[in-house]
């Protein structure tokens, strides 16, 4: 699980390195962000999450989403919060523990999932955004598509309830495109 989640952001970091000096600006498939924004979504989310272990609430989460997590150096604070994300769910007793997640309360193991969903879908959004290699990595997408039920499972908001209000998640549009990705991609209201 925890391999799964690196090698998931590893995919995100590899896009991030490529991002050039004046695509920090440029729109992203997410309407509220540009590059920047996206980048520290992803980073900051890695770092509410090790909060979230540490016994941060819902409210905390939610206050801290959109604090800068970037700084001067975006790569460099990004593959940090990869890291610290990583060691925060190998502790003893971390995939167990129950956290706060502002969706409900759920184990951490369910917690990385949702992370590491979170860190693959966002990787397109970062390719998208900056004309990189948009192709998810196979694997990751089976696991995915596989186990979409159960990483969303109790949550009050998914990406695949017919009740979703679609505060959280970007509901489907569009013809989806057939392959593995292009479905995925569209049940997380992406067009391809």
């Amino acid at each position: 699980m925890i391999q799964r989640f690196l090698h998931a952001g590893t995919e995100f970091g590899r896009r991030l390195r490529l991002v050039a000096a004046d695509q920090w600006s440029a729109p992203t498939p997410c309407a509220d962000w540009n590059v920047r924004q996206l980048v520290n979504h992803v980073t900051r989310g890695n770092l509410n999450y090790i909060a979230l272990l540490h016994g941060a609430s819902a409210g905390d989460f939610r206050h801290l989403r959109d604090a800068d997590a970037l700084g001067t150096d975006p790569v460099a604070a990004y593959t940090a919060s990869l890291t610290e994300t990583a060691a925060a769910f190998s502790t003893p007793g971390a995939l167990e523990r129950l956290v706060d997640y502002p969706l409900g309360r759920i184990r951490g193991a369910q917690a990385l999932a949702v992370r590491t969903t979170d860190t693959v879908i966002h990787t397109w959004d970062l390719a998208r955004a900056t004309g990189t290699d948009e192709a998810l990595d196979a694997d990751l997408v089976t696991w995915i598509t596989t186990h979409l039920e159960t990483i969303y499972a109790d949550l009050a908001e998914t990406p695949i309830s017919a009740e979703s209000t679609h505060r959280f998640f970007a509901s489907p549009h569009g013809t989806p495109d057939p392959s593995p990705q292009g479905l995925l991609l569209h049940r997380m209201g992406r067009s391809t």
